[in-house]
């Protein structure tokens, strides 16, 4: 057999008849028919052009073809380039002309984009077209461990989208360290109700099942009584930290419902350390929060047998090491990490590549963290996020934390907005919880023997929610927009 590592370690580890995915309506597909059916896939992306190397940009709705389409794509050489849905025709052309792919998938109704695409010389293809392609299976191309198997995307928050490179090693590495540290065996049963253009999705939970021999409950997209009712036969879930602050107060998410639950991870945004609380008290469980990028993969997990320390990312994967940069008084500093999960850099942008790692080899994350006694890693928030007022830096989660505690706060967000004096001046974004009736005043109040007065925010907004992305983060950077222009207009 020719050397693939995708086909090597994730699609050979339970018997054909074993059942790999479930749909919502009964439908399986076993994990034979899975490598029948990447087989095909890859030799239809074959037979319209792609060969080993070339990028396939996939913009469909969630769906099983999706994930075939990603380890077909890997298994003929070619490099996945998922992208969001809800990127517009627009922000396509960038992604086409940056990423240059030899295919673009879209689904039949996406008229738009297959005009931009016609426009731009690439060639579009839809899943039911590839699926009716009729070729016999093909063989899976040999490929390496430091061949790219694909392009994720970045937010683009402080500008351009950039492409995180990710290799077969980093990628495989990351499950097995991941299978290992979060005891997955071929008897688990995941409810995957994630998007698959991200890769906490689309790579820790696809990628884990896989290489474990494990089933998924594959649900279209995030909904709660649907979850509810899959919870009897399955042992663990993967989400971001809205699933479990909506299952809180929910009385269908009790003891007993989580009772054959084996493991609940949460991550790619901080989970309040009250919602854990909330939830261990609720559903007998408590979440097993860890930390990653688009970038590095996973990085630290809390651990599967030991205290897991709500506000903390435990200790990092086998594999992989982290240090913290530069710590202040406080211990904390920048966190850098190294290992087989690190991204070799990004896509055709040399310069921000350079950026992004020391002159040792250690990829920057731009994340600010610091370490327990313990060895626990804490997130303090992003280096951009960092708000200096008056010379002072001032951490938004120590601030965060202080308001989250406030009776009648159900969270906060803290950033810095441009001060003629002090540079920056603090400022805050709060949700109340329904009936609570919070003024500035008793915020200040609740704060002034709490924090220094360097740290207390002087503009105050009360929001219904905060402003997410898809995968829960909040956006700082809209806040930014709209608390200074409160600030002008006042």
């Amino acid at each position: 057999m020719t050397l693939n590592p995708i086909h090597a370690a994730l699609l050979s580890a339970q018997p054909d008849a074993a059942v790999f995915l479930t749909s919502p309506d009964g439908a399986q597909i076993s994990y034979g028919a899975l490598r029948t059916l990447v087989a095909q896939r890859a030799a239809a992306l074959v037979s319209a052009g792609v060969t080993p190397g070339d990028r396939v940009l996939c913009q469909i709705e969630k769906s099983p073809e999706g994930l075939i389409l990603y380890l077909a794509t890997v298994w003929a050489g070619g490099v996945f380039v998922p992208l969001n849905t809800a990127y517009t025709a627009a922000e396509l052309e960038y992604f086409l002309s940056d990423a240059t792919p030899a295919l673009l998938i879209l689904d039949d109704g996406a008229t738009a984009a297959r005009s931009v695409a016609e426009k731009a010389n690439v060639t579009v293809a839809t899943p039911g077209v590839l699926a009716k392609g009729g070729h016999d299976p093909l063989m899976p191309v040999s490929r390496g461990y430091d061949d790219l198997a694909a392009i994720l995307y970045t937010s683009g928050t402080t500008g351009r989208s950039k492409g995180a490179m990710l290799t077969h090693g980093n990628l495989i590495s990351n499950a097995q360290a991941l299978q290992t540290c979060w005891h997955f065996t071929a008897q688990d049963v995941l409810i995957h109700a994630l998007p698959i253009f991200h890769t906490h999705g689309l790579f820790v939970a696809t990628n884990v099942t896989l290489v474990s021999g494990a089933q998924m409950l594959f649900l279209p997209a995030f909904d709660l009584t649907a979850i509810a009712n899959l919870l009897p036969r399955a042992t663990t879930i993967m989400g971001v930290p809205t699933f479990y602050s909506r299952m809180v107060g929910d009385a269908r998410f009790d003891k007993a419902a989580f009772a054959g639950m084996r493991l609940v991870i949460s991550g790619s945004a901080p989970l309040l350390a009250e919602t854990h609380k909330a939830f261990a008290q609720q559903t007998g469980h408590a979440i097993l929060e860890r930390y990653g990028m688009t970038e590095t993969n996973m990085i630290t997990s809390n651990p599967y047998d030991g205290a897991r320390k709500a506000g903390t990312v435990g200790h990092p994967l086998p594999g992989v090491a982290l240090r913290i940069a530069k710590p202040d008084e406080a211990g904390i500093g920048g966190i850098e990490v190294k290992g087989p999960n690190v991204t070799p850099g990004y896509w055709q942008n040399p310069e921000k590549t350079k950026e992004s790692f020391t002159a040792d080899g250690w990829f920057i994350t731009g994340d600010l963290g610091q370490l327990d006694d313990e060895g626990y890693v804490s997130i303090v928030g992003r280096e951009k996020d960092l708000v200096i007022s008056g010379g002072f830096n001032i951490y938004p989660k120590e601030v965060e934390v202080e308001i989250d505690a406030i009776e009648g706060v159900v969270e906060s967000a803290v950033f810095g907005l441009p001060h003629p004096d002090l540079g920056e001046q603090v400022a805050a974004a709060i949700v109340l919880k329904k009936g609570a009736s919070l003024t500035q005043a008793d915020v200040l109040e609740a704060l002034a023997p709490r924090l220094a007065r360097f740290k207390i925010p002087r503009s105050i907004q009360f929001l219904s929610e905060l402003p997410r992305n898809t995968m829960g983060k909040v956006q700082k950077a809209e806040l930014r927009k709209t608390g200074a222009a409160l600030a002008s207009s006042n």
